[in-house]
Parts: C-alpha cells; structure tokens; sequence
C-alpha cells in the first residue's frame, strides 16, 4: 500500500474511533518509545498512552487537539491541567516504536497544511456566480427605530455551572433594545464560541484558569456581531450577546467539550432577563430565537433541548448553529434551524455541524423550515470582528491555513473580505430571526431553497439546502434504507459514512483517499464516531452501459395539490460537472423529463481546494443541494396523479449521492417547543475480571412515548481506556415503555491497571425523542489490585 493511502486510511479509522486501528498487530508489550517533548507508555498489558508536551499552551481552537504518531492521527487527546500536555491512550501496540509525536487538528498534522502547497500544484478552479432573485426587501437594512444600549455585568463568578462540575462563570451581555418600540419584543440571544478567553498577560496568564489571572483581561468576544445586533434592534427586536470566556477557559475538562455548560449558560441567562427589573415588561420571552457561532453553535442546541425539559419552557422558535461544531450528534426537531457553514472554515474545517440539519430531518413529525447554507469565500472566525485582525481588541487571526490556496486564500479572488463576510452574516442572521420570530415572510426565499439572495450580502455565493415544513411536504421517498417503493440499478446502492464499512453497516458513502473533511455529511463525530453518518443513495451508471434509471412509486393517494415543486438533494462526487433526466410519469402512462442542469448546479462539483495531504491532489468537497424542479417543468403531465418518478443519466460515466425525494412548496412552518420524551442513559460499576463481562447500563424515558423511540449509543469515548472495545449499538424502546438498556461488553486482564477508570458512554440521534442526559460513566476498578 502507497504511504498515500496508508496514511488517509489510517487518518479516517482514527477520526472514526477514538482508539486507532482496533485490530491491532500481534506485537508484545515493550516499556515505550521517548523522544523530545514526547513519551509512550505502556499501561497495563493492553494499552499504551501516547503523551506530548508542547513549548506553549495548548492554541484555542472550537476544533479538538488531536496526537499523531509518525503522521499518522490517533484521535482526540485529553489535555492536561498544565496547559501544556496531550494525551492519548491506544490499544495500537504500534505506537510503541514511535518516531515521532505530532499536534494535530481535524485529521491533519499541524503545520503540514501549509507545506502541501509546496508539493501540490495550484489548481484551476471555476469561478461560481451569483443566482437567484434579488429580494426586494433586505433583511439587515435599519430599521425606524433607534438602538439603545442596556449592558449588564454581574461579575467574572456570577454563575455557577454543573456542565463544569460546578465552576462559577461571568454572567455579561451586551443588550441591543430598540428605543421606543411598545409592548414586549421578541428576544435574540447570540452565544460565542471558543475563542481566547484572557488577553494582556502572560501565556500562563492568558491560559486556563478563570477569571483572568495577573494582569490579563477577557476578551470581550460577545461584543463581535455588533452589525448583526444593530440591524434586528432597529427592526424591533431585543438582542443579547452573552459573554461564555469562563467557559472557554475550563471546557477542556467537560467530558462533552463544553456543551451543556453553554446551555446552561444561555438558560441562566434568560432566568435573569425574565426577572432583571430595568427589562421588565420589554421583552416577550414567549418567542425567542438563539444563535450560537463555533462551539456557541452546539451550546444554542443545548439550551433548546434543556429548556424543552422545563416545566415551564420559554418560547424557543428558532436556532441558528453558525460554523457549528458538534461533538455527539443530538437532533432538534420541532425548532426551526438554519445551520451556516463557512465552505473556508479553517478551524471547523470538516463542517461537522452539518449534521444538525441531517440527523434531524426525520428525527420527529414537526412542522418547521430547516435549512442547512454554504457560504463560498467565508472563514470561520471573521463572523466575529473581536475575531478579526485590525478590529479586535486581543490578538486575531485568519483561521484559513493556506495563504496560496485558489479559492479560500487570503488573494484568492472568491474569498470574502472581513467586511463582506460580516455584512452575509448580518445579512442571514438578521433574515432568519425575522422570518421565524416576526413571521416577515418576504426573507423566506434566503432559506427555502428557491435561492433567493440579499443586496447587503453583496458578492458572497451561498448554496442551500432546505426541509419544508410537514405541512406542506409529501415524502416520496428519503432514501436512506431499502425501500418497497424504490427500484434500483445496478451500481446503486444505500451507504453511510465513510471510510471502511464496520460489520453490519451500509457500505460507506465514500473511500478513505480523501481527507474526512471533504464529506461534511460523513464527517464521524468526536464522541460519536461509530454511529452511521447520514445514509442515503449512491448510484452509478458506467460508461457504455445501457442506463437504467432509479424509479421512485408514488403512492395511490399521495396528493401534492399543495405541492409547487419536486425536490430532492444531490451532488456528485466526480471532479467534473454531471446531469440526470428526472422523468415524472402519471398513471394516465403520460411523462415529462427535465434535466437537473437547467434547474440547479447541485451536480457541478463545488471548487477545489489545495490538498492539505500535499499528494499532489485537489480535493473539492462534496455537500448536497437542494434540487426544486417546479411541477410546471412537467407539460402534459398530471401532477395530481403521478405514478413514478426516476432518475437517468445523461452522460455516459455517472456517479450522484441522492437524497430526500418530496413534493413540497415553500413555508416557514408553525414550530413549537417539542412535546417528546427527553432520553437518558444511567452510570454503571464494575470490578474488571480476567474475562470479557457484559454490563449493562439503563436507559430512561422521561415520558412515556406512544411510538418507539431509538437512539444511537456509542462506546468509542470509552475505548480510550483500552478495555472497551469501541462499539455502535442502536436501541429501540418500545411504545408505551419507559426503560430499556445497554450491553457494553468489558474486557478485563491480570495485569494491574488504573485503580478506577471511568468511561464515557455516548447517546446520540434519538428519533420521536431528545436528548436528556446523553452521557453515561461506566466506572471499571482494577481487581488485581486487591490480588
């Protein structure tokens, strides 16, 4: 095998599982390996823990640090109280004659970005224009009213947070109100992500303790979308950006990265709104939309989740996940969304959070928009101007690693300037907030998928992706399994994921010989890694064949009188622009095709990006869009009689991803805070045996559920202990049941140990219920302590 596949082979199993290359080689236990700033240790019999100490702190980033060992990425790696030291258990007995330990990022040793270019030719990319209809109205122009400033600040330990184990955190807004305007008015919070926290100081000053130690200050992040604030203030929304710096120097000692705090976070500052005398009767907390940049992004979905678990929630309609990350895939039906993913995000660089949108499209029957918006040109820090060089008041940088890429390189013609990349996110932020919570339907073609575009946005290109409200969407078929309804041709089939199909999974949606990052829907999870990402049809015609195409039965009855579209979600992981004849046939026998091309550029490959494996390879990444064919694309046809639908190729060499066949027309929905079970999985102990011993940790059900409830539960945070073997199961509860469980299998040994570990064991895609309390501690002690 050629170092080229070695080494992306190897760099997906790892971001695939927190413990790298479970079936390891038959190599007898040594002391370790030790070289400059670096150690491998043996611990037990079974494991060996992979430890690296850098000159400075760890840097701040929304993505995890990860360890490499001679290039080749274990996984995420815990961080040690010093600031300074990494640290990676394995079962690989491999990584005991290392060479070489290395910081890592998203799959990608550090520093080896920015050399690939010196390998990699720069590739010719095509330029992507402007579509779509200008809205006559733009959502961030001012509105007639005068913004009025009302700031808060309770001090740096105002609040203590149990996602941090109880650590007191700053409880600070800056509060945009529009002067003037009567009666309560809808509230927008915006949440931060991890960014740093203290500045002024040292770099042990600067570095992980909070409040800021000696003479540095924190980093007034929450004051960066001050655009956006101004412009939903003017038009008589209520705005507050809340300060999370306290968390963003203790998150690395949350299991989950920091999630639950900054819910909590948001939660407690609600509490305070819905009580703090100089806001009373000013806002209407019965209608409120959060939206949360970086790890803010999973923090906003957080507090949706927790406040749906009150008894009395506030009025959560809609969240926004900007640049998001997301560590264990919860879903959130019943709350419009917009995700917005920057296509030159170079921290989040592999667009995890696309999975919001995925993993709760069918999570629940709900009648909300939810949309998912590639924005070209953009990074992932200038949405924030305290992120933002020549505008921040700490220290700021252009997150994009290579400087000469074509097409996110800061001269690259289509990257946006930080000016331009903040008026998109006004521009969006404010459209999104004022169509779900001000019912402003003339902003509901930035989001629909139809492609409208804000003058205000200016320049910037932005894709979509959309799910109609229930209300006004016929599912056809959704393919992600085998269906009745669905025929297939040779060369197609249902996968998920990617890299190499674990037993029992789909076929994976593609090869390990692109960087992960390429596949924002395949992208595994940090404490999720094993659970199959977004299933959904592969299908591929070869050259010469006679094609056969992918046939779609409607059903007797299906009426799409409200109907204007079909649609569907495509895209083509071939380096080159491809076509597909949709046909749509009535049970008269009468048929119509339309070509994809004249509707959508959903199967032209998105632009190409320098290799950052530096083989010499451009890599453009592959992200789905929506398709709206309108029914009036059909002449002759009876649309309110349809019989089939397929899809044929036009060209001779065809390979598509498929995804989300419905007929639907646009709406924004009716959203209201879920009315499901929240699910929650129990702690368990054990003493290790010599054996394998099967525990069994519970699952609950807040509630009763009249349809069965399953949920994904993964063991891959666990197997950095070396004694679980990672492992996915899914799990149904059953209808009307408020119990069920899990069996992790442990394996012991005779060989002395940790005293106690304590293993982490994931939730995560529930479907017809949320997330409670997704994490489970399996608490193993060592027997042969005691021998």
């Amino acid at each position: 095998m050629s170092r080229f596949s070695k080494v992306r082979r190897a760099a997906v199993l790892a971001a695939a599982s927190t413990t790298v290359l479970v079936g390891t080689l038959a190599v007898a236990p040594t002391a370790g390996a030790a070289g400059p700033g670096w150690n491998v240790t043996a611990v037990g019999g079974s494991s060996w823990e992979v430890s690296l100490r850098l000159p400075g702190p760890v840097p701040v980033r929304a993505a995890q640090p990860e360890l490499a060992v001679d290039g080749v990425v274990l996984g995420v790696a815990r961080q040690d109280p010093d600031g300074h030291t990494l640290t990676v258990r394995t079962a690989d007995a491999r990584v005991a004659r290392a060479g070489r330990v290395q910081l890592a990022w998203n799959g990608i040793v550090a520093g080896e970005e920015a050399r690939a270019l010196r390998h990699a030719p720069v590739p010719a990319t095509e330029a992507e224009t402007l579509s779509g209809e200008l809205l006559g109205v733009d959502p961030a122009t001012r509105g007639t009213f005068g913004v009025r400033r009302a700031d808060y600040d309770l001090g740096d330990t105002a609040v203590r947070l149990p996602g941090l184990g109880g650590q007191a955190v700053e409880e600070r807004a800056a509060v945009y109100l529009p002067a003037g305007a009567p009666g309560p008015r809808p509230v927008v919070v915006f949440l931060h992500g991890r960014h740093q926290a203290c500045f002024g100081g040292t770099d042990e000053d600067d570095f992980g303790g909070w409040p800021c130690a000696g003479s540095s200050r924190p980093v007034p992040s929450h004051l960066g979308y001050g655009e956006a604030a101004q412009a939903l203030a003017s038009q008589g929304y209520a705005v507050v950006s809340i300060s999370a710096d306290g968390i963003n120097q203790l998150d690395w000692r949350a299991e989950d990265g920091g999630a639950q705090a900054r819910g909590e976070l948001v939660m407690a500052h609600l509490d305070l709104l819905r009580t703090w005398a100089p806001l009373k009767g000013r806002l209407d907390l019965t209608n409120v939309g959060l939206m949360g940049h970086s790890r803010g992004g999973e923090g906003v979905v957080r507090a949706a989740l927790l406040n749906a678990e009150r008894p009395a929630p506030y009025g959560i309609k809609a969240v926004m996940p900007l640049a998001p990350v997301d560590f264990a895939r919860q879903t959130l039906p019943g709350t419009a969304m917009a995700v917005v993913l920057p296509y030159c995000d170079g921290d989040v660089s592999d667009q995890q959070g696309q999975h919001f949108y995925d993993d709760s499209r069918y999570a629940a029957g709900d009648d909300v928009l939810r949309s998912s918006l590639l924005v070209m040109g953009a990074n992932h820090n200038f949405f924030n101007s305290e992120w933002t060089p020549g505008l921040s008041q700490a220290p700021s940088n252009d997150d994009w690693y290579l400087a000469d890429d074509p097409v996110c390189g800061e001269s690259a013609p289509s990257r946006l300037s930080p000016a331009e990349q903040r008026a998109v996110g006004a521009a969006y932020v404010s459209g999104f907030f004022r169509l779900t919570l001000g019912r402003e339907q003339q902003f509901l073609p930035l989001f629909d998928g139809t492609g409208g575009r804000a003058g205000s946005a200016g320049r910037a290109v932005v894709h979509t992706q959309a799910q109609q409200p229930a209300s006004v969407r016929t599912d056809l078929a959704p393919l992600e399994s085998a269906s009745r309804g669905v025929s297939l041709p040779a060369g197609a089939a249902y996968c998920a994921s990617v890299g190499v199909a674990a037993a029992g999974q789909l076929p994976r949606c593609a090869s390990d010989l692109r960087p992960v990052s390429s596949f924002p829907h395949w992208t595994p999870a940090w404490l999720a890694p094993d659970v199959p990402a977004t299933p959904l049809l592969r299908a591929r015609w070869k050259a010469g064949s006679s094609p056969r195409p992918v046939t779609v039965q409607v059903p007797r009855g299906t009426s799409p009188q409200v109907a204007q579209a079909l649609t569907f979600r495509a895209a083509t992981p071939q380096p080159v622009a491809t076509d597909l004849t949709v046909t749509a046939t009535d049970r008269a026998g009468r048929s119509a095709g339309v070509r994809v091309s004249r509707f959508s550029s959903a199967l032209r490959p998105l632009p190409a990006l320098a290799d950052p494996w530096g083989e010499g390879a451009a890599v453009a990444k592959t992200w789905l869009r929506t398709v709206r064919l309108p029914l009036d694309a059909f002449p002759g046809v009876d649309v309110g009689d349809l019989a089939t639908v397929t899809f044929t190729p036009t060209g001779r060499s065809t390979d598509v991803y498929l995804s989300d066949v419905a007929l639907d027309r646009p709406a924004s929905g009716t959203g209201t805070v879920p009315a499901l079970p929240a699910v929650s999985i129990g702690d368990a102990e054990v003493y290790e045996d010599d054996g394998t011993q099967q525990v069994r940790m519970p699952l609950v059900l807040s509630r009763r559920s009249a349809v069965p409830v399953t949920v994904e539960v993964d063991t891959a945070a666990a197997a950095l202990d070396g004694r679980i073997t990672p492992t996915w199961t899914h799990v149904t509860i059953p209808a009307g049941r408020l119990t069920g469980s899990v069996v992790v299998p442990v394996v012991g040994d005779d060989v002395v140990n940790d005293a106690q570990a304590r293993l982490t064991v994931t939730l995560s895609v529930p479907r017809h219920a949320v997330v409670g309390d997704g994490f489970g501690t399996l608490s193993v002690y060592d027997d042969d302590l005691y021998d």
